[in-house]
């Protein structure tokens, strides 16, 4: 535990990638293989599952602290994070041998199923007799907020350098749902058994977004590979061994919530693997990514919802054919393969489509695509090189995005909140509204967007113009007018709007617009595809 505090210290103190490679590496080198395993569940966030709340947690420090509990809540809130507020209030530091990072988890683990008094009186234990920043580890262990700026190809690159693997190799054994309480690092790590790895997934390829003003002058369009970018979600369909995987970029298991997919495994050959995506598709047409939502949000997906919202996954790559990783092989010869693998499958009712590849003369023609992507559904187009191979990881050079321009509206403040951290002074949390039928109707939130000292500016007018507070929130005076700007839009009938947005954030201050200038609910309608 100690030597793992020291290690996390260490990466928080620089932003310099060979220092944070270096500390890793050495760590993974000197530590027992045990604690070695759990440091890369940790930093991958496999975390253990949490074994107390967070609001027992602070009702116990600030009694330990000896602070009201008010007083608790104000500095956390400045603070902005619950486990360096631990660290900082809870001063009862004693001498001794912390246990080693495998037996604290362990310890951790255990307290799941005991009492609330068994649970206080060891993790009060533990907060008087760790030092400082084992007091902030210990308090991460517990709330699973791990993010010191450490990646999962940071990490990886590390463990390559301690223990002679080449990075990718390593990259795909760490790939799928895997812990150190069923698994050894020797397994995982050094020398895994093939026949444990049958559901594993190839770590997946990611794009940069498009450098317009350079990647245009510089590149040729006719040796890219046009093709839409869909608004689904990302995933890899596994068949191997008789059976089949679904596995999200985000490496969970999904194979449960698309069971239309398991016919797959009969018509296409064992030891396949695609990489697509899942998209709403009903009657021959493209649907929402909300409605993709709802599938992936259900415990149970019943037939009813299979027959209201049925799913295809959109396949643009392969990546294994009969066994045979096909990852370093030109994208031009995989995709060839694929469409040849896709044209002998077909049914009429197949969850498996081909996406369409474009191959264009010139970049006017490529933008002219572009054009067509609300039309089509997606967000706009990939642009891969033909001759690229199958990386691991956000790689430059060979896979980028160009997303379709935001939807943008004119909307009123309404209501703020207050950030956190070094923001937590300010109101940086921004609740926006619509006109509809003479009244604002809230429509969306935003915090991202202005400058530090537009930031200002709106704080001292929130502050001067609260109508009414509700804890943390302050409704505020209608007078201000922002653009807002957002990559999706889709009815819902979870949002008092009717309409959800993707990804809002502030695109200007429209300090030439007043409130009744400011766009309705039907304007909002009107970007409806």
């Amino acid at each position: 535990m100690r030597r793992f505090a020291t290690l996390i210290e260490t990466l928080d103190a620089t932003n310099k990638t060979n220092k944070k490679v270096d500390a890793l590496a050495q760590y993974f080198k000197e530590v027992p293989k045990k604690d070695a395993l759990w440091a890369i569940a940790l930093l991958s966030h496999r975390r253990p599952s949490r074994p107390v709340t967070t609001t027992l947690m602070r009702a116990w420090a600030a009694e330990l602290a000896a602070l009201p509990e008010w007083l608790f809540e104000e500095s956390y809130h400045i603070v902005g994070d619950l486990a360096e507020t631990i660290a900082l209030l809870v001063q009862k530091e004693r001498k001794g041998n912390p246990p080693s990072l495998n037996k604290c988890i362990l310890e951790i683990i255990a307290l799941k199923p005991k009492s609330e008094e068994e649970k206080k009186e060891y993790i009060v234990n533990q907060w008087k007799s760790l030092s400082h920043f084992e007091r902030f580890v210990f308090n991460k262990i517990l709330t699973g907020g791990f993010r010191i700026g450490v990646s999962q190809k940071l990490m990886t690159r590390a463990l390559s350098k301690a223990i002679d693997v080449d990075e990718t190799i390593i990259a795909h054994r760490l790939m799928g749902q895997w812990s150190p309480q069923t698994t050894t690092f020797e397994q995982l790590i050094l020398h895994p058994n093939p026949e444990d790895q049958i559901s594993q997934p190839y770590p997946f390829f990611l794009a940069h977004p498009v450098e317009e003003s350079v990647f245009f002058e510089k590149e040729e369009a006719s040796v890219w590979h046009i093709e839409h970018k869909w608004d689904g979600m990302r995933a890899q369909l596994i068949l191997r061994k008789g059976k089949h995987f679904l596995w999200s970029r985000g490496e969970e298991l999904i194979t449960d919530k698309f069971p239309e997919l398991e016919v797959l495994k009969e018509h296409l050959p064992e030891g396949t693997v695609l990489d697509g995506e899942l998209i709403p598709f009903k009657n021959g047409s493209i649907g929402n990514f909300q409605d993709l939502q709802k599938r992936i949000g259900r415990k149970t997906v019943s037939k009813k919802l299979q027959e209201d919202i049925p799913i295809v996954l959109m396949a643009y790559d392969l990546l294994e054919f009969e066994g045979q990783d096909l990852r370093q092989q030109p994208l031009k010869k995989r995709q060839e393969k694929l469409a040849v693998l896709l044209n002998h499958y077909k049914c009429s009712e197949s969850p498996l489509l081909l996406s369409e590849v474009y191959r264009f003369e010139n970049w006017e023609a490529v933008r002219t695509e572009r054009g067509q992507a609300t039309q089509k559904r997606s967000e706009g187009l990939m642009l891969k090189h033909r001759e690229s191979p199958y990386g691991v990881g956000r790689k430059k050079g060979h896979w980028w995005k160009w997303k379709s321009d935001p939807k943008s509206i004119d909307a009123v403040l309404t209501y703020a909140m207050r950030g956190h951290g070094r923001r937590s002074n300010l109101y940086t949390d921004y609740t926006f509204a619509l006109w509809n039928n003479g009244e604002l109707v809230t429509f969306a939130k935003a915090y991202s967007g202005l400058t530090d000292a537009e930031i200002k500016k709106l704080d001292q007018f929130i502050k001067k113009n609260t109508l009414d507070r509700f804890g943390p929130v302050r409704q505020v005076k209608p007078e201000m007018v922002f653009e807002i700007a957002f990559e999706g839009i889709a009815p819902s009938s979870r949002h008092k709007s009717g309409i959800a947005v993707r990804f809002p954030r502030i695109s200007r201050w429209r300090h030439d617009k007043k409130i009744e200038a400011a766009n309705s609910l039907d304007d909002l309608k009107e970007l409806l595809p």
